[in-house]
């Protein structure tokens, strides 16, 4: 099988003055690349790696169609756009060749933690109330306010809407007054050009479920609450759960998975996994991440990152879904719990490329799932 890999390098990555120094921390490395390109070749297929750009030297559509691949395997952030995320996707289904991972809608939808947020209000599933800022003289709506005071129910926490690798997210996040509050969404609708998402901050422990595989039936108009108690989605493959240490930062990172941790201390940083968490909650961490993996419409891949509320019984809260999740094999959330459960690297890549062949191969060369 011919497959190319699709990624962004931040090598690669188009630079401007007075950009946010970690405008590009979500693209991938080298090492990254060639770490895929190895392991699908490791099970006798050909591989090669195209930068994710339409324009030149990259050209990718007339690399795609001299290269042309049986299938991509995609992990390509793009640079530019609300739904950046989704775009060589819709370049490879105009092109009609398959790839990995989730499609177009739910691509461009995880990106974007309001719209994904208000998916998992619809369906009941927990995440923090929010507000999202536009502008930095916005007036606070009632969902940031205690019910019963009519005050603001501090501290809140301020990130960007649409990035990844925690880019906008430091000990500055977490704030506990007004003024703290302004100035921090004017700090990021400046740096980011893009809504700042502000929300109810959990404190506790932060975890992460790292699932592959697909679900066949169709999402019904909720998520019933005991369909989710009582057993989980079949078709998911369940990694073992990654506690991330924050304690061992609380001085320098408030305790919280920063911007800082993911880049500069990617290969130094603290996790637990297995996460020493008992059979119900770990039970319910997976049942909610394979509800959201179900109603945001994820294919083959997914992690879903969790706060769990120190002051209400460790109830568990969503963050985010990611639906790119890192595939670096010496640091990436997904690739330590893979290694937890006792698959090697070349397992987890070819059990998502897998997976996306039997799910949507091209007519007359697999079978079609």
């Amino acid at each position: 099988m011919r497959v190319a890999v699709l990624a962004n390098l931040k090598q690669n990555a188009p630079t401007w003055e007075g950009m946010s120094p970690d405008q590009w921390d979500d693209l991938d490395s080298p090492k990254t690349v060639n770490a895929l390109i190895a392991a699908i070749k490791s099970r006798g297929h050909q591989a090669e790696f195209l930068e994710a750009n339409i324009r030149p030297p990259h050209n990718l559509i007339q690399r795609l169609e001299e290269y042309n691949p049986d299938i991509c395997f995609n992990i390509a952030e793009s640079h530019f756009g609300d739904g950046r995320e989704a775009q060589v996707p819709a370049i490879l289904e105009m092109l009609e060749i398959p790839y990995t991972g989730s499609k177009v809608l739910t691509l461009a939808l995880a990106l974007d933690k309001p719209m994904t947020k208000r998916i998992l209000w619809y369906h009941g599933l927990p995440t923090p109330e929010f507000q999202v800022f536009d502008r930095p003289d916005e007036a606070i709506e009632e969902d940031l306010l205690d019910e019963a005071q009519k005050e603001l129910r501090f501290p809140l926490f301020v990130k960007p809407s649409r990035e990844g690798t925690s880019m906008g997210v430091s000990s500055e996040s977490i704030v506990y007054t007004v003024d703290q509050l302004y100035t921090q969404v004017r700090r990021q609708l400046k740096l980011y050009k893009q809504p700042i998402l502000v929300e109810h901050f959990i404190e506790g422990r932060e975890l992460t479920v790292g699932m592959v595989g697909n679900i066949a039936e169709p999402v019904a108009r909720r998520i019933s609450d005991h369909a989710m108690r009582t057993a989980l989605p079949d078709g998911l493959n369940f990694f073992p759960i990654m506690e991330i240490n924050t304690a061992a930062y609380r001085e320098s990172e408030a305790g919280l998975y920063t911007n800082r941790m993911k880049v500069e201390l990617a290969e130094d940083y603290y996790y637990l996994c297995p996460a020493p968490v008992g059979e119900d909650l770990a039970f319910e961490l997976k049942a909610l991440a394979g509800a959201v993996f179900r109603v945001i419409g994820c294919k083959d891949v997914a992690r879903v990152d969790f706060r769990l509320d120190q002051a209400n019984n460790d109830k568990p809260y969503i963050l985010e879904v990611n639906t790119l999740p890192g595939l670096n094999p010496g640091y990436s959330d997904l690739c330590i719990q893979a290694h937890a459960a006792g698959w090697t690297y070349e397992d987890l890549v070819n059990t998502i490329l897998d997976l996306a062949v039997e799910r949507q191969a091209r007519p007359g060369v697999y079978a079609q799932g």
